[in-house]
């Protein structure tokens, strides 16, 4: 099992393998250079009352996503497998990026769909239970009109912005209101 922690969780103790990314800013203690392009490294990270605590031995993973745009944005991750026949740091860097979607769709979900601060209305529990699946199914409907966008238009589906098609689909209900349901 991989998990994905902040820099400051404790979750060593857990017994799972840890990954995480962590900023330009970190700059670990070279140690040596792994066959897959991963390198090995200390990190000493400060423990709860400000004092240095014992050096780790991580694995660091540098990479770049190219998504066409004109400066690919780099990444670095930590990760407690040190091992890169266990895990390369092709498949770590994959993994942590599946994370990163679905993290973003509950962005998407949370933030710009339903709206920051705002509150399920529902007072019972399958009231909240329908609530919820309104969400999703408006959400499936927004990201399968994206992707039909982008076939028609010979693009990824990540090349379209999820919040235009929010506004897109918004604006179109929004004008469905504005024409009568009676016979002229």
């Amino acid at each position: 099992m991989l998990l994905r922690v902040s820099p400051l969780d404790p979750g060593g103790c857990s017994g799972a393998d840890l990954a995480w990314r962590v900023g330009s800013s970190l700059k670990p203690r070279y140690l040596e250079t792994l066959a897959d392009g991963s390198w090995l490294a200390e990190v000493r990270p400060s423990d709860n009352q400000g004092r240095r605590a014992q050096p780790a031995v991580v694995r660091v993973i540098d990479y770049s996503i190219d998504d066409g745009r004109k400066n690919p944005e780099s990444y670095r991750l930590l990760t407690t497998i040190l091992d890169q026949t266990v895990a390369s740091a092709t498949e770590l860097a994959l993994a942590y990026a599946k994370r990163w979607e679905i993290g973003s769709v509950f962005d998407e979900l949370k933030t710009h769909q339903r709206g920051p601060r705002m509150v399920l209305r529902s007072k019972s529990p399958e009231l909240v239970e329908q609530e919820i699946w309104g969400h999703l199914c408006c959400h499936y409907a927004i990201r399968t009109m994206m992707y039909e966008a982008a076939a028609h238009a010979n693009k990824e589906p990540e090349r379209i912005s999820f919040i235009t098609a929010l506004r897109i689909a918004r604006r179109s209900l929004a004008q469905q209101g504005a024409f009568s349901p009676s016979r002229p």
